[in-house]
Parts: C-alpha cells; structure tokens; sequence
C-alpha cells in the first residue's frame, strides 16, 4: 500500500511527447549517459532514467505498470520522459493502493481529540520499551537509538510500531535517501497537463464511534514486535541493500531490483496496524479490501481502455503472489521490461 493515513484512532503506517500505443518510447540518451557516482558506497545523484515499466495487456488494450521502491536516493531528479509519453496517450491513470481512515467529526471535535490521538502513540499503563520488547531486542534498539535519534527519551514509551517508524524515518534521511516524493506528483502532473483522468484506488474507512475507537486503542497492546524487530535488522543489515536497490531504480536496473533481497518491514508494521482489533472488528480485513479495489480497478481499465498507466510498489510486481501475478494467472498477458 502507499500509505495508511492517520485517523482518529492514532494509526499512521509510515509517482515528452505522444507515443505508438503499443510501444514504449526509448529512454533519453541524455539521461542515460548521466554519471554515476560511487554506486557501491554511495547513492546516485544527478538525472536518472528509473526502470522500464512491465506491459499488461487483452487483445489491443495495454495497461503499463511502473514499480517504485522507498527509499530513493535524496538529490537524484528522476528523467520521467517516458512515464510521460505513455500518460501523454492514455485514457486513465490509476493511482497506487492506499488506506485512509476517517471519522464523522467536525473540525472543532477533531481539535478536542489531537491530544488524545497523540497519546495514543504510547503504550498502555505507562508501560516503556524495555518492559515490553525482548531484551535482546533492546540491547540493539538502543545501539541504533543513540546512532540515529540521539537522547530523545520521549520515544522509549511509545509503541514498538511507532518507535520503529521514527528510527526508520531518521535513518534513512542520514542515509542520503528520501521515503517518497519521487513518483506520483511527477504522475499527477503530467495526468493533468494531458487531461487524463486519474481513478482513486484508496479505500476510505469511516470510523463511526470516533471516541469510543480512540479510547479502545489506548487501552490495547498491538502485536507490533514483529513491525519492530523486523525494522531494527533492516537498519542493521539491509542500509547498504537499500542503497543499492535505490540505485538500481534510479539507473533502471531491472534485472539488480530482481536479485537483490527484498527486506520490507513496511509489510509486517501494515499488518501490526490493520489487524488491530479495534480496527479489524469495525471494518474487517483491510488489506483484502485494498487488493480487491486496486485489482478491480486495472481489470476494469483494460477492458475499456487502450492505453492505461498505473503505478504500484515493487514487492507487488516481483514477489509471487503479488498483484501482478493475480493478474497474470487471471489469463492477462504480461512482459518485463
């Protein structure tokens, strides 16, 4: 998913001209001879061209699909020519996956509850980090702790899941990467500049009994040490993956993407927040429902569509049971870049 927006409840998880329909303009030359600095060591900068994008199709109807990875090197400027050439001659843009959770509350009953949905990053009876995670675990918390947030004391009592975020957050911008920025306004630009019309594929959660959610959180532990520890190892083991992996992206390396691991502790902290019980009990099975509206989006698309663009994370057109494959084994044809 691109993101789970924070609601009442406290949860935050925490992208030139027309071209041939059936074709995908060549990337610039320019942009291809672009240097490369340091690639082992470093994060690329400069004008990069990203990755080619993979073509699902029925008959004469195409839907091209460009993955995104997060984190992306800080100061590259992403050569989106040919993005733009195929938004240039399609019909739709479908927008990435996402979540967003709401309530029935005015603005002022919304500014009532901001300090009780901060509080709600704390965990429950007061409880800290070191009372609650493993102390192995801990040990290494507080190594990558003092490296990357110095002695900011006020996180020891939050919530695995969201202490995790504020270390991940912090780490990568010392990194010399950036979580996102890159993709999407580059997309929405060139849909409105081409008229395009852009289909939403955030399914939007209204939360009934704001206060009621809101008190039933604070009071309930997340399963969230998996969210936690999975973060911790990333930021142990997987910094110099991730360099290379952004790398790979920004110079359009199909075949790195694909044999470099791909350790995502984005996964293990949705699934901590969506299968809250207060959340699971008020709307079901979040993630099922995100796939199903993004899937139904593209199969719709490519029936009434010759050329629709759509971007989705990585994981989702390399893994096995991703989105991409769901489409291919519902008999649509599909073909890496």
């Amino acid at each position: 998913m691109r993101c789970l927006a924070a609601g009442m409840i406290g949860l935050a998880v925490a992208c030139a001209g027309p071209v041939a329909a059936q074709q995908v303009p060549a990337a610039d030359p320019a942009a291809a001879q672009s240097p490369i600095r340091d690639l082992d060591t470093l994060v690329v900068s400069g004008v990069q061209p990203g990755p080619g994008m993979w073509k699902v199709s029925q008959g004469d109807h195409v839907l091209w699909l460009l993955g995104t990875v997060s984190p992306l090197p800080k100061k590259m400027q992403w050569q989106s020519r040919d993005v733009e050439g195929v938004i240039a001659q399609a019909q739709e843009v479908i927008a990435p996956p996402a979540v967003k959770i709401d309530a029935r509350l005015g603005l002022f009953q919304q500014l009532l509850l901001v300090p009780k949905t901060l509080g709600a990053r704390k965990n429950p009876n007061g409880e800290t980090l070191q009372q609650i995670v493993p102390a192995d675990m801990y040990v290494r918390w507080r190594v990558l702790k003092h490296k990357y947030l110095g002695r900011d004391r006020g996180v020891e009592q939050w919530r695995p899941m969201f202490a995790a975020m504020e270390l991940y957050q912090e780490a990568i911008e010392d990194t010399g990467l950036k979580p996102g920025g890159v993709v999407w306004p580059v997309v929405e630009r060139a849909a409105r500049q081409h008229q395009v019309a852009t289909t939403s594929t955030t399914v939007s959660i209204m939360i009934e009994d704001p206060k009621a959610a809101l008190q039933e959180f604070r009071g309930t532990r997340l399963d969230d040490l998996d969210c936690f520890g999975k973060t911790l190892q990333r930021l142990e083991s997987d910094l110099g993956t991730m360099r290379e992996r952004a790398n790979a992206w920004a110079i359009g390396d199909i075949a790195a993407l694909q044999a470099l691991p791909y350790s995502d502790q984005n996964e293990a902290c949705m699934r901590a927040a969506t299968q809250a019980g207060v959340l699971r009990k008020r709307v079901g099975d979040i993630e099922a429902q995100v796939e199903r509206r993004w899937l139904s989006a593209a199969e719709q698309a490519l029936m009434k569509n010759a050329v629709t663009f759509a971007s989705l994370p990585m994981r989702e057109l390399l893994k096995p049971d991703g989105y991409l494959a769901k489409l291919q084994a519902k008999g649509y044809r599909v073909e890496a870049p």
